[in-house]
């Protein structure tokens, strides 16, 4: 079967092995959320149903490069830590990306909550992949209660730590891209490096309007509660919540109609202004460039590792 004999272990410690990830992520999730409260800024709560376009605050490294080199760069650098293939380059990735929130000064809240949005992904490879990895030879290999259908490959588990270690990298790398420059800017230079330019305006208004429609779907669903509507499983509810999408589905048509409207009495054609003056400087090359040569670096790193 392989070059090194499987390894025998007790039946009553493979349920403990499977649980013991899900045990770790929910404390995680559970710190990480408590972690997100705190660090939330005090005071009045925010009004979600008009979220902040424009209000990005910062003079970092990553808030004055130009967004079209930013987009291209950490692009293409995303690529080089996805290339990796051992755990130790794919941590040394983490620990770039980690260096790269503290020179962006990047909001510790927002990055705990990107980090539970992939926590359940990740947690995902590290329960599966050790049982579903084929064995080759000269892999390492648990086996529980003499069972050999069972098998526990140590080299799966290794392979899901490295996947597991590169979509941190990445997740963390999102937010340096996404929070240093305010999002019409973005989509501009998305757009400026050949995206379609009806796409980002769809993307923009999409991201603020979906956050109305949120708010004017809690409200109704507020209002149903307290005129006593209670979930149930009979026609009742049924008919209720038909009647709650559609009207929220005719409350968003016109809306969208009255926002259109409102546009084009503004002078829209099509087209919106430009929201920023984009010019590349030497400094913009320079960045980028280092950036490529560290990941040059980790790609050499990972190479050697093997």
């Amino acid at each position: 079967m392989t070059d090194v004999p499987p390894i025998s272990l007790p039946l009553w410690q493979l349920p403990l092995l499977v649980l013991a990830p899900l045990a770790v992520l929910a404390f995680v999730v559970v710190r990480l959320r408590t972690a997100a409260h705190d660090r939330s800024a005090p005071g009045e709560e925010r009004d979600w149903s008009a979220p902040s376009l424009e209000e990005i605050s910062g003079d970092s490294l990553f808030h004055r490069w130009d967004v079209r080199c930013k987009i291209v760069t950490l692009l293409v650098y995303s690529f080089m830590v996805a290339s990796l293939g051992h755990p130790m380059p794919a941590l040394a990735a983490i620990g770039v990306s980690l260096l790269t929130l503290v020179i962006a000064r990047a909001s510790f809240a927002k990055v705990l909550f990107r980090l539970l949005a992939i926590s359940g992904f990740v947690t995902m490879f590290l329960v599966v992949m050790p049982f579903s990895v084929p064995i080759h030879p000269g892999d390492t290999v648990l086996t529980f209660g003499g069972m050999e259908w069972v098998a526990f490959n140590l080299r799966g588990l290794n392979l899901a730590a490295t996947i597991a270690a590169k979509a941190v990298a990445i997740a963390l790398l999102m937010e340096p891209l996404l929070s240093t420059a305010p999002l019409p800017v973005t989509l501009y230079g998305l757009s400026r490096l050949g995206a379609p330019e009806m796409a980002g305006q769809m993307v923009l208004l999409s991201y603020r309007y979906l956050h109305v429609f949120r708010h004017e779907a809690r409200r109704m669903s507020s209002g149903m509660r307290i005129r006593g509507f209670r979930k149930r499983t009979n026609l009742e509810t049924l008919r209720a919540v038909a009647n709650f999408l559609g009207m929220l589905f005719v409350r968003s048509f016109e809306r969208t109609e009255r926002v259109f409207d409102a546009m084009r009495a503004r002078g829209y054609k099509g087209r919106f202004p430009e929201p920023a003056q984009l010019r590349l400087q030497t400094m913009d090359f320079v960045v980028a460039g280092g950036w490529m040569a560290v990941g040059v670096a980790l790609i050499v790193y990972d190479r050697m590792a093997g």
